[in-house]
């Protein structure tokens, strides 16, 4: 340290004689400022480091905030999921309930029509019970009543038709146990087997579902 301080009051004598005089009375000066400069140049390099590693690995916080992330992101897709799921239902909902309104306003007066069945059924038979020989004009007031009767029984079919209930009278149709009845099963000559000979009571079908099936008597083999 002496010879240090000798080498910097030699290099200082000739133009700064006061600071010569002040190094060769404080030789602490020079360690104390050496020691400093040191210092500062400690603490900017640990800072330096110190950055460096902030910039590599990432901080508590923005690791909390990743998982935050994660975690909302996560129940966004549920929660979309869900309500993806909902929309579904409820069009299957909404769906259904149009369904079931048709059907009603379709099928709603089926009560209504098989009352009026029994009606149709006793015109026909009295139509069917009146003697065709006995219509003469010797006989007006039969005459007039039987073609009442017919009149009656025809527009009571256009009202049923008008509201979509069609007959069913499948005489040498294919018997059918969707639409038909089966009272017996018999062998006849000339009759294809499966086949429907006789009808003894009409069926009605609404709207294309039968409402009453045809009683009918079915063609076996013999």
């Amino acid at each position: 340290m002496a010879a240090v301080a000798q080498c910097v009051r030699g290099a200082l004598r000739p133009r700064y004689p006061l600071l010569s005089f002040s190094l060769r009375t404080s030789p602490r000066l020079l360690c104390v400022a050496t020691q400093q400069k040191n210092t500062g140049q400690n603490l900017e390099e640990d800072q330096s480091q110190s950055q460096n590693e902030q910039k590599v690995e990432p901080s508590s916080a923005e690791k909390i905030l990743t998982e935050e992330k994660a975690k909302l992101e996560e129940q966004l897709k549920e929660v979309t999921d869900k309500y993806k799921r909902a929309l579904a239902d409820a069009e299957n909902v909404r769906q259904r309930s149009q369904k079931l309104v048709e059907e009603a306003k379709l099928y709603g007066i089926q009560s209504f029509c098989k009352d009026l069945l029994e009606v149709a059924d006793i015109l026909e038979k009295a139509t069917e019970s009146v003697p065709k020989e006995e219509i003469k004009d010797e006989n007006p007031h039969l005459k007039s009543l039987y073609e009442g009767l017919v009149m009656t029984e025809v527009q009571i079919q256009k009202v049923f038709k008008k509201h979509g209930l069609l007959r069913l009278n499948p005489v040498g149709a294919k018997f059918d146990p969707y639409e038909h009845e089966a009272l017996f099963h018999a062998p006849m000559e000339g009759k294809e087997p499966g086949t429907i000979a006789l009808v003894s009571k009409i069926g009605y079908k609404l709207h294309g579902r039968t409402l009453r099936p045809a009683l009918v008597g079915v063609v076996k083999d013999a």
